[in-house]
């Protein structure tokens, strides 16, 4: 049985639903990259932690645990993990839907402080905007290029599920394989 899963993808591919799923179903650890890329704050998503201090938080977190499933982006800064996947999971859903998901969570998150004169109006459009390049983009950017250049050169086995799927769907496929 695979017990160590990184799931990854394009920003509102649902990695981190997915990852929360799968750990309900077999009783895994869920990690995920966003609590180590950023320093919690009062305004969330604003201050980045350094890399050293992130990939120290998160291999002592994972360094913890036997069975575990870390959900988000790490290319480039957590490398030094990629010996500890035994599988990485690739999601992929169309630009569109991704793009509805994250206007939702935005809207879920923040509320009125994302409509114009709001005081997130700004940071809520310009990370949509971000999101919106990730088929498009270079390896500048978490982008699809970079992913597929990152996934590329791992050496454990890689699922891909490329397509909009239900959560429920998603954990079968994936038990299906483990």
């Amino acid at each position: 049985m695979v017990s160590r899963i990184h799931i990854m993808g394009a920003s509102g591919s649902g990695t981190t639903t997915l990852a929360k799923a799968l750990s309900n179903e077999l009783g895994y650890k869920h990690f995920d990259t966003d609590d180590y890329y950023w320093i919690p704050s009062e305004i969330p998503f604003t201050r980045i932690r350094d890399i050293e201090e992130r990939q120290s938080l998160l291999k002592k977190d994972l360094e913890k645990y036997d069975n575990w499933i870390l959900s988000g982006s790490l290319c480039g800064w957590g490398d030094i993990l990629i010996s500890h996947f035994e599988l990485v999971i690739y999601l992929w859903i169309p630009r569109d839907i991704r793009i509805r998901r994250l206007t939702k969570r935005e809207k879920e998150r923040y509320g009125s402080a994302i409509e114009p004169g709001g005081n997130r109006y700004e940071s809520s459009n310009e990370f949509i905007e971000w999101a919106a390049k990730y088929d498009e983009a270079g390896v500048e950017m978490r982008s699809k290029k970079l992913h597929e250049i990152w996934l590329s050169r791992l050496e454990c086995p890689i699922l891909r599920i490329e397509r909009d799927m239900t959560v429920k769907e998603c954990v079968n496929v994936v038990m299906n394989i483990i």
